[in-house]
C-alpha cells in the first residue's frame, strides 16, 4: 500500500517529547524515522516505542549522536519533514556552559546540513524553549518572536543551574535561524514552556517531576514559574496536537 502521508524524522526518539510525538505521528499514519544514541552492547530497552501500534510497519530507529552530526544523515535521507527535538540538557552544570553550547550548536547545525543534503526535506520543526525569549529584563505582559533573551543579562541575573541551559538554547536558536536564512531551509520554531502530561518513556520526565512538585507545594527556585499559563500540557501544546501536524504539511 502506498504511503500516503509520507516519511518524517523525529530526532531524540527515546525522550519524553519525541516519544510522544512518534506515538501521535504513527496514529496519524506517518512513516517515522527516529534516532537514538548508539548502543553497541544492545542493553537499552526501546520497546516503549517499538511496541507502539503501527511501529512494526512504519517505525525505523537509527543510531545517531549530537557529537557526530553526520550520523543523522541516514535517518533524515528520504524524509519530507524533520522534527528537531534532540538536545542536551544539563541543569546540574556537569560541564562548562561553553562546551554544552558548542555541542548543541554543532549538533543542530549538523542536522540542518543533513536536511539540506537530503534534497527531500521540505520543512523542519525545531523545538526551542521559552528560555530563549523571557530572560531580558523587559517588563512586558506579552512577548512574541521579536523578543530574545539577553545572554549578558542571563549571566548576571539567572541562577547558575538554569543559566547554562538558557544561554545554550538562545545561542543555538540564533545560530540555527542564521543558517536557515542563508541556506533557504524552511524552519518553524516552537517556543514551549514547561511540558507536562502523559509519557511512555521509562524515565520519569524532569519537567513532569517539577510540575508535580509545584502543584504539591515543592519549591524549584531555579524555575520561576508563576502562572498556570507558563505550563504547556503536552497533549494541548501546538507542538503535539492537530496544529502541529499542519506544520509538517507541505504545500504541493
Amino acid at each position: 500500500m502506498e504511503d500516503v502521508k509520507g516519511t518524517v524524522c523525529v530526532t531524540g526518539g527515546t525522550e519524553f517529547i519525541a516519544s510522544m510525538l512518534i506515538k501521535r505521528l504513527l496514529e496519524e499514519g506517518y512513516s517515522v524515522r527516529t534516532t537514538a544514541r548508539p548502543d553497541t552492547e544492545n542493553k537499552r530497552d526501546l520497546s516503549f516505542v517499538t511496541n507502539l501500534p503501527g511501529a512494526a510497519e512504519k517505525l525505523k530507529i537509527f543510531g545517531a549522536d549530537l557529537n557526530d552530526p553526520h550520523s543523522f544523515d541516514a535517518a533524515i535521507k528520504g524524509s519530507k519533514g524533520v522534527f528537531l527535538v534532540a538536545t542536551p540538557v544539563d541543569f546540574q552544570n556537569k560541564e562548562p556552559q561553553e562546551i554544552v553550547t558548542e555541542r548543541e550548536i554543532s549538533g543542530t547545525l549538523g542536522i540542518l546540513k543533513s536536511c539540506l543534503k537530503s534534497k527531500t526535506v521540505k520543512r523542519v520543526v525545531y523545538t526551542s524553549s521559552l528560555a530563549t525569549v523571557v530572560h531580558n529584563g523587559q517588563d512586558s505582559d506579552m512577548m512574541d518572536e521579536s523578543f530574545w533573551s539577553d545572554v549578558d543579562f542571563i549571566r548576571e541575573k539567572e541562577t547558575p543551574n538554569f543559566s547554562s541551559y538558557s544561554i545554550s538554547k538562545t545561542l543555538t536558536e540564533r545560530a540555527a535561524l542564521e543558517f536557515v536564512a542563508e541556506h533557504g531551509v524552511d524552519v518553524v520554531t516552537l517556543i514551549p514552556g514547561l511540558f507536562v502530561g502523559p509519557f511512555i518513556c521509562p524515565k520519569f520526565p524532569g519537567s513532569v517531576h517539577i510540575s508535580l512538585a509545584l502543584l504539591l507545594g515543592g519549591k524549584y527556585p531555579q524555575f520561576p514559574i508563576s502562572t498556570p499559563e507558563s505550563l504547556a500540557e503536552i497533549k494541548g501544546n501546538k507542538g503535539m496536537k492537530e496544529d502541529a501536524f499542519k506544520l509538517i504539511q507541505i504545500r504541493a
